[in-house]
């Protein structure tokens, strides 16, 4: 009981980063429940499938992470947010943490980074949730 492996939906507009992130969490205590490429396509699916953590690309078309960030909370602040990004600027991370973004995957991806990132981000989620 209480343990139970967390949803992840992938957000990226970049089909390869995509597919490294799905490579890094495969075998781990991930289940990756859907992708998105676009802002409009990630609040979308969070509506849908309610995952429990979604790792969003800040740099995206159509709608960026900053303001798909919003929009997640908005529909489901229970969400665990973590912003994806390759140039981490000040008012980035600023923007993020304001908007509820629980931590960073910098890329180019480390696996034991992003490993670690998400297991700060997540055991504290389960433990408030049990009680």
């Amino acid at each position: 009981m209480g343990h139970r492996i967390p949803k992840i939906l992938i957000v990226d507009d970049n089909d390869v980063m995509r597919m490294l992130l799905r490579g890094i969490l495969r075998g781990e205590e991930y289940e990756i429940v859907g992708e998105a490429r676009n802002g409009l396509q990630a609040v979308e699916a969070v509506q849908r499938l309610s995952p429990d953590i979604v790792c969003l690309d800040v740099m995206m078309p159509e709608m960026d992470g900053l303001e798909a960030l919003q929009a997640i909370k908005q529909a489901k602040p229970e969400t665990t947010v973590v912003m994806i990004t390759g140039s981490p600027s000040k008012e980035n991370f600023q923007e993020s943490i304001q908007g509820g973004a629980a931590g960073f995957i910098i890329k180019p991806f480390n696996a034991a980074r992003v490993l670690d990132t998400l297991g700060r981000v997540w055991p504290a989620r389960a433990g408030a949730r049990a009680q």
